[in-house]
């Protein structure tokens, strides 16, 4: 008898729900897309309502001939890829490649929060069909993607440098760090002081206040001179306290995560980048093999919604009560707003099974796993329980014309805090409870210190995606993919977790806004995203979304003179050029940096590296000449860095062209013919391999260290990095560690 056909997106998901339904179906995995535009064309016509041209994925030619097979055989199809506008295109996606051999036969959409058997259940008895509209979004989102990077990036290619890319959505994220960044270096601190002093009477804790006022009004102490007159005014003046004030406040635990929350404070906890954290959630959503039975462990990580299930509530409550007491939980209903414009598809981010804690998952969940699951489940089971109640105790003391104010909170019950402690509540000032109105106090000698205002904050990944979301730019599935690109594009850097654009990226943030300013610009953004929404909603057509958007863009790419462009990012210096001694070096970029080159090219190809003195002189990189000579001239060699990482090249270059890869003195642990050499992928990373590729393929993506290991006499060590030890040396061979 033949079988129904489950198909999910990925092979862990697939392996999870087959164990639940005990193989009666044949459940199988279509590696996320099978079909797409092409890689290598446009593949839309823009002349007839936009309509795309999709290619079946050939690297997926051996999948898609399984799922045929699969679903020949099977009485009926059932698609369960994810339920959002992704996964309802690849269900789509997957009935058209199946067309033929489902015809005749039931083709079924099913949907579920989360992979437990009993979501599993309740989806397939409640089978329902694709969401076209859903379709039609996503198919409006990739396609207004695809002619803005085929329309717009060229021009970049021509004006500022090749494999450069613009993207709709990416390179307003970029203008956010780029606007920030200019706030920045403009900003000029402005002075100011603060007067001090500890305060206290009898035997009670001192506690410290700062001059607020002077005869009753705010003040600000701009110099030293008048921080001294101020001081010398107040000598043996009396301190009276004129004021205090007590008040508990309640603090609510805040909402159960969803997308950009969860990034947010696995950034901020973890140090966890958005995509590493959207790939470990994945897993945990997919399934974990726990004792022999593989189960999802949480609901589904792609969401804008804080709802709760009513069962995950009471289920939640339970665990509160047999961890924390009866008086723990919360006794009445909290229900948490959802931001303006939620989708509302899903649940929260949450726990499938509160009563699965994070140490009953101890040995089956990886470091990384283990570190999010704590997160997500005590974020969860905070917002069941009572609020936490802080008590605020404020205090003016009156120093002759002067008032001194203190603050300060005590935490009087933890509540949620218990749980979930990573809600940062200021304690300040210690205030005893014995102080009171009108009390005498004594003081210490009045302290002064300089200090200045500080410029606007850096963005970080957690504050990127908190702007983001505040703004309307992109969707809770794509903040973590803005990020790498922008990344990988190399348009900004990490300087201590904040962003920080790049010369490449500021030339291409300003190029973007003097001639695109009315499409990369955080208004029309936010608002197509709305749009993009109302197609979802059968509200908007979605090719009409996409020729409206296609129109305004070709009339603001006709008015670009890039003749005129290219000249104007070419920056002079006035530096005679030591090869054909006619041309003068200018400054030009590409993907990989900046960098000099004769303005006499193609005719004079010289170019060279060089760096920016902290006056902005330009200095030229002289390489590092070698000993030895080059094989092919004679010459000495140099020392030089280029796209793909460090290399060994001829001194008289471009005369002569000789080059090799520079080795780092360790033999290859695989072939022994070839020496390790290190390089760099297209996206950026380090790797390093054995120089006699393509014979040899031996790769790694530790750095090896030419030192043997004490252990086991091994040639070469690797370089590690461990959170609590920082960085280390290991043999790769016997795992040795050298401190």
């Amino acid at each position: 008898m033949a079988k129904n056909l489950i198909i999910v997106e990925s092979p862990a998901k697939a392996h999870t729900i087959s164990k639940f339904l005990k193989n009666e179906y044949t459940v199988k995995a279509s590696m996320g897309h099978i079909r797409d535009l092409p890689a290598h064309d446009l593949g839309v016509d823009v002349e007839h309502d936009f309509e795309p041209k999709y290619e079946t994925d050939k690297k997926k030619s051996k999948i898609i001939s399984e799922l045929r097979e699969a679903a020949t055989k099977a009485d009926a199809i059932y698609l369960a890829s994810d339920h959002d506008r992704e996964g309802e295109a690849i269900a789509w996606h997957l009935s058209k490649v199946l067309e033929k051999e489902s015809k005749g036969k039931q083709v079924y959409r099913i949907l579920f929060n989360e992979i437990t058997a009993s979501a599993i259940g309740k989806a397939i008895s409640n089978p329902g069909s694709i969401d076209i509209a859903k379709v039609d979004a996503q198919q409006a989102r990739r396609i207004l993607d695809r002619v803005v990077g085929y329309s717009i990036s060229p021009l970049l290619w021509k004006v500022i440098a090749k494999d450069l890319s613009a993207g709709r959505v990416q390179s307003v994220a970029l203008r956010l760090i780029c606007e920030r960044e200019a706030e920045v270096n403009a900003f000029v601190p402005k002075e100011f002081w603060k007067v001090q002093a500890d305060f206290w009477r009898d035997d009670l804790p001192k506690f410290k206040a700062t001059l607020e006022k002077l005869e009753g009004k705010k003040h600000e102490i701009g110099t030293k001179e008048d921080a001294d007159k101020l001081m010398a005014s107040l000598k043996n003046q009396d301190a009276i306290l004129e004021s205090i004030k007590r008040n508990t406040r309640n603090v609510e635990p805040p909402p159960p995560f969803i997308t950009s929350t969860l990034q947010q404070e696995a950034s901020k906890l973890l140090s966890f980048q958005a995509q590493r954290s959207m790939s470990i959630a994945q897993q945990l959503y997919e399934g974990i093999d726990i004792g022999g039975e593989s189960t999802g462990l949480i609901t589904y990580m792609r969401t804008d919604s804080t709802r709760i299930a009513d069962e995950a509530v009471a289920a939640c409550k339970e665990v509160i009560a047999a961890r924390y007491g009866e008086n723990a939980v919360n006794p009445g209903l909290r229900v948490y707003k959802s931001k303006q414009g939620a989708q509302d598809a899903h649940e929260a981010i949450r726990p499938t099974d509160p009563g699965r804690t994070p140490e009953s998952l101890q040995g089956y969940l990886s470091k990384e796993q283990q570190k999010l699951y704590t997160l997500i489940w005590q974020r969860f089971v905070a917002t069941q329980m009572k609020g936490a109640k802080v008590l605020a105790t404020t205090a003016a003391i009156n120093v002759g014309n002067a008032t001194f104010n203190a603050s300060g909170n005590q935490i009087s019950d933890e509540g949620f805090l218990k749980c979930y402690p990573h809600v940062n509540i200021p304690l300040g000032e210690k205030i005893h409870k014995d102080y009171a109105l009108k009390n005498e106090l004594e003081y210490s000698p009045l302290k002064q210190s300089q200090h200045f205002t500080s410029p606007p904050s850096r963005f970080t990944e957690a504050s990127l995606i908190k702007e983001l979301e505040a703004k309307g730019i992109g969707r809770p599935s794509t903040y973590a993919a803005i990020i790498s690109t922008i990344r990988n594009r190399k348009y900004v850097n990490i300087e201590k977790k904040n962003f920080v654009p790049t010369p490449l990226g500021n030339d291409v943030n300003g190029f973007l806004v003097d001639k695109f300013d009315s499409l990369f610009n955080v208004k029309f953004t936010a608002q197509m995203e709305d749009k993009l929404d109302e197609v979802e909603y059968g509200k908007v057509v979605w090719h009409k979304l996409v020729k409206g958007y296609y129109d305004d863009m070709k009339v603001l790419i006709g008015k670009v003179d890039v003749k005129k462009e290219k000249q104007a990012m070419i920056q002079e210096t006035g530096i005679p050029c030591d090869q054909c001694e006619t041309g003068k070096m200018v400054i030009k970029r590409s993907r990989s940096g900046e960098f000099l080159s004769c303005d006499q090219y193609p005719a004079c190809k010289n170019s060279k590296s060089f760096t920016r003195e902290p006056d902005g002189t330009i200095k030229i990189v002289i390489p590092q000449t070698l000993e030895e000579k080059c094989p092919t001239c004679g010459n000495p060699l140099v020392e030089r860095t280029g796209k793909f990482g460090a290399f060994i090249a001829c001194s008289t270059y471009p005369k002569c062209k000789f080059a090799k890869p520079k080795t780092l003195g360790i033999k290859c642990p695989e072939c022994k013919a070839g020496e390790v050499v290190s390089r760099r992928s297209k996206k950026g990373s380090m790797f390093f391999a054995c120089s006699a590729y393509p014979d040899c393929k031996w790769i790694s993506n530790d750095k090896p260290v030419p030192q043997s290991c004490p252990n086991c006499g091994n040639d070469y060590l690797v370089e590690k990095y461990n959170k609590d030890k920082g960085h280390m040396l290991q043999c790769p061979k016997c795992k040795h560690v050298v401190e």
